[in-house]
């Protein structure tokens, strides 16, 4: 079958020495960046601070524009963080949590770093409820999740695709289920944005996190905070600092004077070298298209899924095109192990515990390779040379 998106193959280097199915972690390198990253180091060079007014500081506004396009929101309404504990924190700093409407309501498959900052609100007075996951520990039951957010709810922050399974929540239902009672949704899209299309304006997300590390192929730390525009004037955050006033370069010492826009919610100095290494993976991303990006997506996850079932693998991703994300959890014996010869192996994937091996095919993918390295899980479990890395310390990956 003919695939028009491999022709881009060529600007990701890494995917011609490897098979690189890992993009749900970390996207690969556009060759772009390089150039953007020379960029940035020769304006520091020749301009030195004066690079901040050339370039620096609205670098982070036009990074934001090409994320609200892709969350299908306005302009204005997003704003760059150096990681998503940070982007929810600023959010989750408008909050308190008074007796009457203290509940914070999420699901127990939830990303931890992100379940962690909420847990520590029980010191401000929050109640954590906690909603299990469904008997088969790869979905959510929405019903339940939508009983769970009452009149005592005051935030429900979520993932829309979950980052073990691949399910992807009915974020709509739960954004409709929470404004029906007052309660007010944060959508985590770190495992959606640039791989599923999203229309967070349209759903009536009151606002959401993520970043362009994943399947916007942005590099560490470009991450962003939405907050919709009818919520945000109401919103104070406690977690700011001088990039948010109205006139920063004043440094004004009466008081913040908080921005009209989404910028309102940023604290301190951006971080200028990630948005210069990680803009043009996502002008890729933008250029060809979410919709293009989902079609392949859908095609290339039931080709590993059909070779999982082929092997007899236990799969922990739905199978359901509808609610299936951007990458299938293996659930195989030796899990780790595995996962270990298959990267010495140059077949780049993860585990997760609770998941499994992570195969996360992009734009960017031969679906050959997505079935090789299917095949390539069999080979090492046949061989049991997965049995060197048993007993070893687990490493970041």
């Amino acid at each position: 079958m003919d695939d028009p998106l491999l022709r881009w193959r060529a600007e990701f280097p890494i995917v011609e020495r490897t098979n690189y199915q890992i993009s749900n972690s970390l996207g690969a390198m556009p060759t772009r960046a390089r150039g953007a990253l020379a960029e940035y180091a020769d304006l520091w060079d020749a301009r030195g601070v004066r690079a901040w007014g050339d370039r620096w500081w609205n670098l982070q506004f036009e990074f934001a524009a090409l994320v609200e396009d892709l969350l299908g929101v306005d302009r204005g309404t997003v704003s760059m963080h150096q990681n998503v504990a940070m982007a929810s924190q600023a959010i989750l700093s408008c909050f308190d949590f008074p007796a009457e409407r203290n509940r914070i309501v999420y699901t127990d498959l939830n990303f931890p770093s992100v379940m962690y900052l909420y847990e520590q609100q029980v010191r401000r007075g929050a109640e954590i409820v906690r909603v299990p996951a469904a008997a088969d520990g790869v979905t959510v039951d929405l019903q339940r999740l939508c009983d769970a957010i009452d009149e005592r709810t005051r935030l429900v922050p979520i993932s829309h695709v979950l980052f073990r399974s691949g399910f992807i929540q009915d974020a709509r239902a739960v954004v409709e289920r929470a404004r029906a009672v007052g309660a007010f949704v944060i959508l985590d899209v770190f495992q959606s944005v640039g791989a599923v299309p999203l229309h967070l304006r349209d759903w009536g997300v009151h606002a959401a996190v993520g970043g362009a590390l994943k399947y916007c192929c942005g590099g560490p730390g470009n991450c962003f905070l939405y907050v919709h525009p009818d919520e945000r004037a109401a919103l104070l955050p406690g977690f700011t600092g001088w990039a948010a006033h109205k006139n920063p370069f004043a440094f004004s010492a009466d008081g913040q004077d908080f921005r009209d826009d989404g910028g309102r919610f940023l604290n301190g100095t951006p971080n200028v070298p990630a948005l210069f290494a990680g803009i043009e993976g996502v002008r890729i991303v933008h250029e060809i298209g979410v919709d293009a990006i989902r079609t392949k997506s859908l095609r290339v996850t039931q080709q590993v899924i059909d070779r999982c079932d082929h092997h007899g693998f236990l799969l922990r991703s739905p199978r359901g095109a509808a609610i299936r994300g951007n990458h299938v959890s293996i659930d195989v014996p030796h899990g780790y192990e595995v996962c270990q010869v298959l990267n010495a192996r140059d077949v780049v994937c993860d585990f997760r515990p609770g998941a499994g091996i992570r195969l996360s095919p992009h734009f960017y993918t031969d679906v050959a390779e997505a079935v090789a390295a299917v095949d390539a899980m069999a080979e090492v479990l046949e061989t049991r040379e997965y049995e060197r890395y048993v007993g070893q310390e687990r490493k970041p990956g």
